[in-house]
């Protein structure tokens, strides 16, 4: 059948639309430490950025060498001023100046520099003298930008670690020590409109909670969820946990625009003896379900709809690193470009074969909500059946099945704020929509509606007002 031109064009657009969702994630960068003597030359390393969807880097230093490689490739790159830089910035207004054209002026724009940072975990080092040079620091680079007509395209900040909050739990509790330095720093991120970067790691939290409940929780397994009463919202994992309550710490100091930035997370996959929580599986799990959760634009509770900019920790396992086997196990890749383990991040198979969901985790156990689990399956569907969640499947089953779906690249738009199917605003309806247009778009294959078995079919057309529920009826 000849299909009309306007209805051609509606049809580009869709294809396109969910080209760029494929292959173009502008929220998932990469930390790229050189603590290493193995470590590929820029040249490669630019080439396999670009074979991934992978759209930023992080350097922790102004490496010129990997600024340069990386010019051309659309590939935004935060560079670093270390902690040691930070009082001739704060004290000399001419080294601020000197580091901003020897390090931004040189590459610009070229080489996309999108953020420059200023020192690492500063305020938690406990070096009361970098503390309170770090906004004289963060200004004078801020002046010097300004000094190259830069201020308005590139951001300056400083990376914090978790610690700097002074309570973050349950998530709405959060909040910072209110010293000046702190609030003179969150000043200067809401009047310039960069980021709070922080440096949330699930993994940490593990260690010092090591039982199965929490590791399940940690990498967005199913599991009961945690309670914040006072939200009277129920947490599903550690990851979203932690950047609310960072998110309620920047709005108790009435900074509900400052964006957040998640500056570092990861998980190591190997680690000593007495080691609690390293491991391939571990890691996929955690880097995997994380790069779904982030695909699926499910966001957070307090910042549904949305995914945070978030740089996973690292591109490369660094040798040279001091500490506990885990310290130089965090890597994606090795030196010769291969990965060690898959997480979905290749354009050319950005969906990793899933393994089998056991009925319970475990703390070596990787569980991850796919629907192609080998199991008893679901009754066979006719031409116009619809796949939904079965009655009575828990909240963390489908927050699961929710971000695997929406992570496999399908159109989860319509259940966004102003989608046609946004509302009712419930995790039970976002969730069927979703599972539904993935089996749909799965070849309607049995196996694809199994969500480790919370779906089953259903005959009766789930669409509502406006919002349409695609089958497969011929």
């Amino acid at each position: 059948m000849a299909i009309p031109p306007l209805a051609t064009l509606v049809l580009l657009v869709v294809l396109s639309q969910a080209s760029c969702f494929a292959n173009s994630q502008s929220f998932i960068g990469v930390n790229y430490g050189q603590v290493a003597d193995n470590l590929p030359q820029p040249s490669a390393t630019a080439k396999l950025l670009q074979s991934t969807s992978i759209e930023k880097v992080r350097l922790y230093g102004t490496d010129p060498a990997i600024i340069g490689a990386l010019a051309n490739t659309g590939i935004g790159i935060v560079i670093g001023a270390a902690n040691g830089d930070i009082p001739a910035l704060a004290n000399d207004p001419n080294f601020a100046k000197n580091w901003v054209n020897a390090n931004v002026v040189p590459f610009y724009p070229s080489s996309k520099i999108i953020l420059i940072t200023v020192g690492n975990e500063v305020m938690t080092s406990g070096e009361h003298d970098l503390m309170t040079q770090l906004l004289p620091a963060m200004q004078n680079m801020q002046n010097a930008l300004n000094a190259v007509s830069l201020g308005g395209k590139i951001k300056v900040s400083s990376v914090h670690s978790m610690a700097v909050l002074k309570s973050s739990e349950p998530p709405s509790s959060g909040s910072f020590d209110p010293s000046d330095e702190m609030k003179g720093i969150l000043g200067f991120n809401n009047a310039t409109g960069s980021p709070f970067a922080i440096n949330p790691y699930p993994y940490f939290a593990y260690r010092s909670d090591p039982r199965p409940e929490t590791l399940a929780f940690c990498l967005f397994q199913p599991n009961a969820g945690r309670l914040d009463t006072k939200t009277q919202i129920k947490y599903t994992n550690m990851f979203d946990a932690q950047v609310d309550a960072v998110r309620s710490a920047l709005n108790s100091f009435g900074y509900k625009n400052v964006e957040i930035v998640v500056a570092e997370t990861g998980w190591p996959y190997k680690g000593d003896s007495n080691e609690v929580g390293p491991s391939i599986e571990n890691a996929k799990a955690y880097n995997g379900n994380l790069i779904a959760h982030l695909r699926s634009l499910v966001g957070t509770p307090l910042m549904p709809g949305i995914s945070v900019d978030t740089y996973l920790f690292a591109l490369y396992d660094e040798d040279l690193k001091p500490g506990p086997t885990s310290e130089r196990a965090f890597g994606l890749f090795k030196s010769d470009l291969s990965m060690n383990y898959d997480v979905g991040l290749s354009k050319s198979s950005q969906t990793p074969a899933a393994p089998k969901m056991p009925a319970a985790p475990s703390p070596n156990a990787t569980v991850v909500p796919s629907p192609n689990a080998t199991v008893t399956p679901s009754p066979k569907p006719d031409k116009a059946n619809w796949c939904i969640p079965k009655s009575g499947v828990s909240d963390a089953q489908l927050q699961a099945n929710l971000d695997y779906a929406c992570g496999q690249g399908i159109d989860c738009r319509p259940i966004q704020p102003g989608g046609a199917c946004f509302e009712p605003n419930t995790l039970a309806a976002h969730a069927a929509y979703a599972m539904n247009v993935y089996y749909q778009n799965s070849n309607r294959s049995p196996t694809n509606c199994d969500f480790s078995q919370s779906a089953t079919f259903s005959s009766n057309n789930p669409s509502y007002n406006g919002c349409v529920y695609p089958s497969g009826k011929s």
